[in-house]
């Protein structure tokens, strides 16, 4: 027993890798790995949903999932410390930066974020486009315009599964642009209220 606790505690915590994902995205080869090789012959235990497989002490496991399952596993006789779990992408938080109104012109930042183990990847994708945007957490639009407004939609994505969360851009005229205008058309109708006493009072005087 105490080479066995001195062995947990030096080697780097077991982790679940996924080994394989079948075509149908439902199914997947899972290993309990640590970089240790102890002498010996180990079992191994398998959790779903915290809940004890006790038909698998192997270190592979293959099983069918739902993106929501979690899988962790443990070295049978220490199942109080289990590797951390696997699971897939949960629904993916999306935010943008400024949270305001989007003026055209500016620059606007998209985040996406989701919890996943293996960590997931992202990619940016506009409504009603094949082709993505951007991948990464971060999405950078500059010079916002009216062509830009739309939903865009953050994939998160590892070998468990994928989620996506939509979020719409909509642009405002910038306000300086508006008031320059008003301006330019308010001056231009007293001019032109101006002009017609002018011309009237010259047929006058013919």
């Amino acid at each position: 027993p105490v080479i066995k606790y001195r062995f947990l505690f030096s080697c780097p915590a077991l982790q679940v890798q996924v080994i394989r994902v079948y075509q149908s995205q439902t199914k997947a080869e899972l290993k309990c790995h640590s970089s240790c090789s102890p002498a010996g012959r180990l079992s191994y235990v398998w959790f779903k949903n915290r809940e004890h497989i006790t038909s698998v002490e192997t270190s592979t496991y293959t099983t069918w999932f739902n993106p929501t399952d979690l899988f962790s596993c443990a070295l049978k006789g220490h199942e109080k410390f289990p590797s951390p779990s696997v699971y897939g992408p949960k629904l993916p938080s999306v935010s943008v930066s400024p949270s305001a109104e989007i003026v055209e012109g500016s620059s606007v930042t998209l985040t996406c974020s989701s919890d996943a183990n293996p960590a997931a990847k992202y990619t940016w994708y506009k409504e009603n486009e094949d082709s993505p945007k951007a991948s990464g957490q971060i999405f950078t639009i500059t010079d916002f315009r009216a062509e830009h407004s739309g939903n865009y939609y953050c994939e998160a994505q590892n070998r468990r599964g994928r989620q996506n969360s939509t979020l719409h851009l909509t642009v405002v005229a910038d306000t300086s642009t508006i008031t320059l205008i008003t301006n330019s058309i308010r001056l231009t109708l007293v001019g032109v209220g101006g002009l017609i006493p002018l011309l009237l009072f010259c047929r006058w005087m013919r």
